[in-house]
């Protein structure tokens, strides 16, 4: 595979475009053939969703959601992939793409309403994001299927790329031990499913370590089910927005399914119902913050000359906005009724749902008797 830099646990190379100093490094295989402007770009959307981030969790401590999912440290895996889609393509998220949600334009009221335990999943712009799946890996059988249908819908491997679309797939190094998603592998690789399955292989699957998930790494399975799979450091924008390239046009094209793990860390808890002091050596989160995508980034365009201390003053502003905007959305929330559920399983009722809807009218009549 391809050159690249070796990490303290792994005896093979992984994609690297940028150091964790903020050095740019040559890959054979892979480059970044985005501009310093839109690194710019990418930079402000880390940032951003960082803050977002730790807005909702604080607002998870104050009772304002029931549960949040931190995804601090994975700023890089989720905007780099994220800017590699194109308007066609359609993701399938587990329930911590916060940052690719956000550079996709969705409002912030889908991410919280869900959290706050006010939503159903009726969410905006679903024909672009699904809705989040809390059920660990099921979303990987579900992408599958639906880029299974793209085939058949005449969306792939077309002359004209705008013709062309695929399906991306994020899930965790824990839900790759999840028979869902191993089903899922195989039938992308049975039926060349133009879909890329986009692991963030954050270390830890709740308090369980990757090393005893697997005895070999993540991306060496897909050889094994028939198709090719690749290594990048998630911490990386660079490196993961070149790969991601890679993988989702070849998915279009018609060349089938593609893993991508990408190596980071997940810096806050699994949730915020988590303590992950109890498991994991500080050490360790020590080492990790020195590769924080954040702060790579930032170096490295601060040696450009791209930006400056006025324009980090500038995106704090945007931040504390934003933070203001995110608090603002709590009161706005309403809570959906059951009749809006029923009508929002199928695109057209059917008997038996109709059947349900009147058994549970009847008893919560009976209950507020």
């Amino acid at each position: 595979m391809s050159k690249g830099v070796r990490v303290r646990g792994q005896s093979h190379d992984m994609v690297q475009l940028l150091t964790p100093d903020g050095e740019r490094v040559h890959n054979e295989d892979f480059e970044f053939t985005g501009s310093t402007e839109d690194l710019v770009g990418y930079l402000r959307d880390m940032i951003l969703a960082r803050r977002f981030d730790a807005e909702a969790t604080a607002l998870q401590r104050h009772g304002e959601l029931g549960l949040w999912t931190p995804l601090i440290g994975q700023e890089a895996a989720q905007v780099g992939s994220a800017r590699a889609l194109r308007t066609p393509d359609v993701v399938f998220p587990s329930y911590r793409e916060h940052a690719v949600a956000m550079v996709l334009g969705l409002p912030y009221s889908n991410l919280l309403s869900m959290f706050r335990g006010c939503d159903g999943g009726d969410w905006e712009r679903l024909e672009t994001f699904k809705n989040y799946q809390i059920v660990i890996g099921c979303q990987a059988l579900h992408a599958t299927g639906y880029a299974m249908g793209l085939q058949l819908d005449g969306a792939v491997g077309n002359e004209n790329p705008d013709d062309n679309a695929a399906v991306i797939v994020y899930h965790g190094d824990g839900a790759a031990s999840q028979g869902d998603v191993n089903e899922a592998y195989v039938f992308a690789a049975s039926y060349n499913a133009p879909v890329v399955f986009f692991c963030q292989n954050n270390q830890w699957a709740i308090s369980e370590p990757i090393a005893l998930q697997s005895r070999i790494p993540l991306f060496e399975r897909a050889k094994g089910f028939g198709f090719p799979g690749i290594q990048v450091d998630g911490n990386d924008v660079l490196a993961v927005k070149a790969v991601s390239d890679w993988a989702l046009e070849r998915a279009r094209n018609g060349e089938g399914p593609a893993f991508i793990e990408a190596f980071t860390y997940r810096m806050g808890a699994h949730t915020t119902s988590d303590d992950p002091t109890k498991y994991r050596e500080s050490s360790d989160d020590e080492e990790w913050r020195g590769r924080d995508p954040i702060l790579r980034l930032t170096r490295y365009l601060e040696k450009e000359g791209a930006i400056d201390d006025e324009w980090l003053a500038k995106v704090e502003e945007d931040a504390k906005v934003l933070g203001a905007e995110v608090r603002a959305t709590i009161p706005q929330l309403k809570d959906t009724t059951m009749d809006r559920l029923f009508e929002t399983v199928y695109a057209e009722p059917t008997v038996a749902l109709e059947a349900q809807r009147r058994e549970y009218a009847e008893y919560a009549a009976g209950e507020d008797a």
